[in-house]
């Protein structure tokens, strides 16, 4: 899960550079970079979330995704705020960006669990 997630995230994120590049120049390019690690290490934080929880019981692992979910929230606006000062960013391909990193991500996560072998009973 984690590799098609780099993969198809880092593929999203050259995608990016080049047409923020092409669109805005230097402060594309930078802006379009610091989008796509944001987005990646936000989205990598997802797995670690799920890899750590993988072995508690199914509410626990609910509590834990959705308070890593509010604290991830937080800290991308702690983020976003910080970068809002920073006039050498262009934020039209800081948040294009991260967007099409983070559903790619979601994308990739969702076809890795769909690929994964979950044993089921079914009743007879």
């Amino acid at each position: 899960m984690q590799r098609d997630m780099l993969i198809a995230g880092g593929a999203v994120v050259a995608v990016a550079v080049v047409t923020a590049t092409i669109w805005q120049g230097l402060p594309g390019l930078v802006s379009a970079l610091v989008g796509g690690i944001i987005a990646l290490l936000s989205a990598v934080g997802t797995i670690l979330m799920m890899r750590k929880t993988a072995y508690l019981p199914p509410s626990f692992v609910l509590v834990v995704a959705l308070g890593g979910y509010a604290v991830k929230l937080f800290i991308l606006f702690g983020v976003m705020f910080a970068l809002r000062y920073v006039t050498y960013l262009h934020e039209l391909s800081v948040g294009i960006t991260m967007i099409a990193v983070i559903l790619i991500a979601a994308v990739a996560e969702m076809r890795a669990f769909r690929r994964t072998k979950i044993p089921t009973i079914i009743p007879a």
